[in-house]
């Protein structure tokens, strides 16, 4: 039998990732630099918070409908247009910003337009993936793609602040601008997306009918639609304390050192950084299910409860770095049982659907997590009662104390309705 030759399977998936991956190192340092520049001009949380806001709900409120075009329509062809159109919102900043007339609302409008645009670009890249690597190294690729984010999430703050400092936001907007090209000109040039054969009878079908068929393959597949509820609840979680507090928790208990901020931030690229590395070179595991779950689990287990009782630089860092290591495994073999799941020519819509359905969940999140800390928590852990001082014996005194006492509801919680799932006869047939 002929030994297959791994670099040239991969050969596509490659080119395309190195260059996709410096394009996302371009953007991610603009983005770092804007929310710098709009807080200068604010000096508010919430001139950030709506950056984020008009940055996500597009990509939520078109998945749908994006999903089956993206289906429907050329792949790369959606792919180049998303990223041309993201260019025209990078070298619109940067001629607004060379006439000093760039305002914060400016990057609304931008940020709207681009996360619509999103909602086109992510189940079109979804399927080419899927289109242009062999289905054994489905998990080898996913972890690939995490170890290029984490390490994008890693190298942005120092070198958009180096950049910042001796260049300004024109040379940001510059490199973002260079990246994009190289990226656009491999896709247009060098990778080449097979397409799908379209079934007549589905072309009769009336859009409205396509959009829903992403939501009905799932609804139609109980083990699929059960884990991808599961991570609504899980992503409910991390939101309401990880994505939200985390930061605010730990200046409020270092009296705003930044620098101890950055160390913790950090080591949380890191420890995604490392633990996609070994998801890349581990073999396939013979249970999915159960490295999703069990890495749930201690990921819950290891990172947020330990910011909730660690009380020092050392014990946080130590907590995002454990607590990140185990989740490209999850992600991995999550994004490969899609993949090998789910029909070839169903992906953007059901991916779609998907996402909406997980993802929904975040800006409650987000709401939950700020009320409950400013308005609820902190001020409870404020008094001296019987139930504040057992807590904190594990969470400690002080500012910050009741968003301890959050990250410790949360990750006991997480910790235990993904140990509780790790062996569900229910999802055995993911495995297979």
């Amino acid at each position: 039998m002929k030994k297959l030759n791994k670099p040239n399977e991969l050969r596509n998936f490659l080119i395309l990732w190195g260059s996709q991956t410096i394009s996302s190192f371009g953007t991610a340092m603009t983005n770092f630099a804007l929310i710098i520049w709009a807080y200068k001009q604010q000096g508010t949380v919430s001139s950030i918070t709506w950056l984020s806001f008009f940055s996500y709900l597009p990509s939520i409120l078109f998945c749908f409908v994006a999903g089956t075009i993206a289906d429907g329509w050329n792949k790369k062809k959606i792919m180049l247009i998303s990223d041309f159109i993201a260019a025209l919102g990078s070298l619109t900043i940067f001629l607004l910003y060379s006439i000093d007339g760039l305002k914060i609302w400016h990057l609304y409008i931008i940020n709207f337009i681009l996360s619509f645009m999103n909602a086109f670009q992510n189940p079109a890249s979804y399927v080419a993936i899927s289109l242009i690597t062999p289905k054994e190294h489905y998990v080898r690729v996913s972890g690939m793609q995490a170890f290029s984010n984490s390490l994008v999430t890693i190298l942005t703050p120092a070198i958009a602040t180096a950049v910042l400092s001796f260049g300004g936001l024109e040379t940001i907007l510059i490199i973002d601008l260079t990246t994009f090209a190289i990226a656009f000109s491999v896709l247009l040039i060098f990778i080449k997306i097979p397409g799908i054969p379209v079934c007549h009878d589905k072309e009769k079908e009336s859009f409205l009918s396509k959009c829903s068929e992403g939501l009905r393959f799932l609804r139609q597949n109980t083990p699929i639609w059960r884990i991808i509820l599961f991570f609504s609840f899980i992503i409910l979680l991390a939101s309401m304390a990880g994505n939200t507090i985390m930061p605010a928790m730990i200046l409020a208990r270092t009296n705003n050192d930044q620098i101890a901020l950055g160390m913790v931030s950090s080591s949380i690229g890191v420890g995604a950084l490392i633990g996609s590395i070994l998801v890349t070179l581990a073999k396939p595991a013979k249970s999915r299910t159960r490295v999703i779950f069990t890495s749930c689990a201690f990921s819950f287990l290891l990172c947020e409860t330990l910011w909730a009782v660690g009380q020092n630089v050392a014990v946080w860092m130590l907590a995002a770095f454990a607590g990140n290591l185990p989740l490209p495994f999850l992600s991995a073999n999550l994004t490969a049982i899609m993949r090998s799941k789910v029909p070839i020519e169903m992906q953007g819509r059901v991916f779609s659907a998907r996402d909406t359905l997980q993802y929904f969940t975040i800006p409650i999140g987000f709401f939950l997590g700020g009320f409950l800390a400013d308005n609820i928590f902190e001020p409870f852990m404020q008094n001296n009662g019987y139930v504040q001082q057992a807590l904190s014996v594990l969470v400690g005194t002080g500012k910050g104390s009741g968003m301890a006492v959050i990250f410790l509801i949360t990750g006991t919680i997480g910790f235990l309705v993904s140990i509780l799932n790790v062996k569900n006869s229910i999802y055995k047939s993911l495995d297979s």
